[in-house]
């Protein structure tokens, strides 16, 4: 308990507004030196998507599909299931107006952050070519702000462990299937769903970035398809309750009266804007620096190409999924239990759908946990790569899927603090390094073709 407490005041402490400055007041700076310009492009960014502007002859790994696919495994997942619930059983129907904000302000921080992993990728020790925050810092500002580069790398290799998706996960497993089927969760029990998780994981990720993005590219998809027809149905079945939660949304979010957690500066609704922006943060990772590396293996020559590519994932992620979720949470009333995480969620579901859908659910958090399993374990390897030189990267897997027992016999409240500081620190050098070179980005968007 005193390490959960720890880290509980340590997460606190790094997310508080000076943080909320830098990736919000960041963002909007971002926004309006652009001009809103790259928002314009929205359904030229889902034309390159679809592959109408691939180059075979363009540097890089994987294609726009599958860069895309690969950041939203990691972002489309617990995020938007277990991540809204989380907001909102803290802080009420208000939490999600914050969320949307932190989308909105996520889609130009992702379009600027991606855009310099192309337009200042690097090489690794084997002579590579790899994008990312550490090599954007580097290669943009210069090898003097290489400790920057470093400090995002050593928080990139415990942001990227996969404690909260596998926490959830056997959560879900737990609650879903064993529980209501008369099992007992014991120690025992989640050991033995670690285990299986290891398996998994350890047969895709040795198989590195393309085996990651072939498996990112099939699954995620589908996934997102089956979980929006599932959500949309819950909002269907009770449209009646739809309008009245629209408006408590907005009301809540400037009154905080269903906030329950502790209050910081700026009182009960400084707190909530404060816990929808981490909640925000965490499901589209906007400004943390993890999708760029993903992004920058993508297989083009125009930096502003890849850039209005990556902008697409808030919207899908935080703006459409995580709305999705938070509806059906709200309008099935699920919310005022004190369920929290992917029970919330499960809650809504059994609700709606009392023969299939928790078992609908189940299907969807087991695929967008692995997926995310994958992508997460690139991330680090590229972090290990950048600190340590290519050939060591291997060690980073061994690492994380020992990581993967740990998120299985844990605490909920561990786990989201733990990344969720490391999410913070990780901010901290991809937001200086992008706000200084964004004059790169406009320079080169006020050039751009389609």
């Amino acid at each position: 308990m005193e390490i959960e407490k720890l880290f509980s005041d340590i997460s606190s402490y790094i997310w508080g507004f000076p943080l909320i400055i830098l990736l919000i007041g960041g963002g909007l700076y971002l926004i309006t030196y652009s001009r809103f310009i790259p928002f314009r492009y929205f359904f030229h960014a889902i034309d390159i998507v679809r592959g109408k502007y691939d180059n075979s002859n363009d540097k890089g790994e994987i294609s726009h599909f599958a860069a895309l696919s690969t950041a939203l495994s990691a972002t489309v997942g617990m995020g938007n299931i277990a991540g809204v619930s989380v907001a909102i059983s803290i802080g009420g129907p208000g939490a999600i107006f914050w969320m949307w904000i932190s989308g909105i302000i996520g889609m130009s921080t992702k379009f600027f952050t991606s855009s310099l992993a192309i337009m200042y990728r690097g090489k690794d020790s084997n002579g590579n070519i790899q994008g990312g925050p550490m090599y954007f810092i580097t290669e943009g500002l210069g090898s003097k702000w290489k400790p920057l580069a470093i400090f995002f790398s050593v928080c990139g290799l415990i942001g990227a462990l996969p404690v909260f998706n596998v926490n959830q996960l056997k959560q879900a497993i737990n609650d879903i299937l064993l529980i209501p089927m008369g099992y007992e969760v014991t120690l025992q029990s989640n050991l033995l769903i670690g285990l299986v998780l290891i398996i998994i994981t350890s047969f895709v990720i040795l198989g590195g970035l393309k085996r990651i993005s072939a498996v990112a590219s099939k699954l995620v998809p589908l996934m997102v398809l089956i979980y929006m027809i599932s959500v949309i149905t819950i909002i269907v079945i009770n449209i009646e309750e739809l309008p009245y939660y629209i408006k408590l949304i907005f009301y809540d979010a400037f009154t905080a009266l269903n906030y329950r957690g502790d209050s910081v500066t700026g009182g009960v609704v400084g707190s909530l804007i404060i816990l929808g922006i981490r909640r925000g943060a965490f499901s589209n990772e906007a400004g943390i620096g993890m999708a760029p590396m993903a992004h920058g293996a993508a297989k083009t020559n125009s930096p502003i190409r890849e850039g209005l590519v990556a902008m697409l994932g808030p919207a899908i992620d935080t703006l459409f999924v995580c709305t999705l979720t938070a509806l059906a949470i709200l309008i099935t009333g699920v919310w005022k239990t004190d369920l929290n995480g992917v029970t919330l969620t499960a809650a809504a579901f059994s609700n709606s759908l009392p023969l299939i859908g928790r078992y609908l659910l189940l299907i969807c958090v087991i695929v967008f946990s692995i997926s995310s399993l994958f992508t997460y374990s690139y991330y680090g390897t590229k972090c290990l790569s950048y600190l340590l030189g290519e050939k060591n990267k291997k060690y980073y897997n061994y690492i994380y899927i020992i990581s993967i027992m740990l998120g299985a016999t844990t605490s909920l409240s561990l786990m989201i603090n733990l990344i969720d500081t490391f999410f913070a620190l990780m901010a901290i050098p991809t937001m200086l390094a992008t706000i200084i070179l964004a004059p790169k980005v406009v320079e080169a968007l006020k050039k751009y073709k389609t």
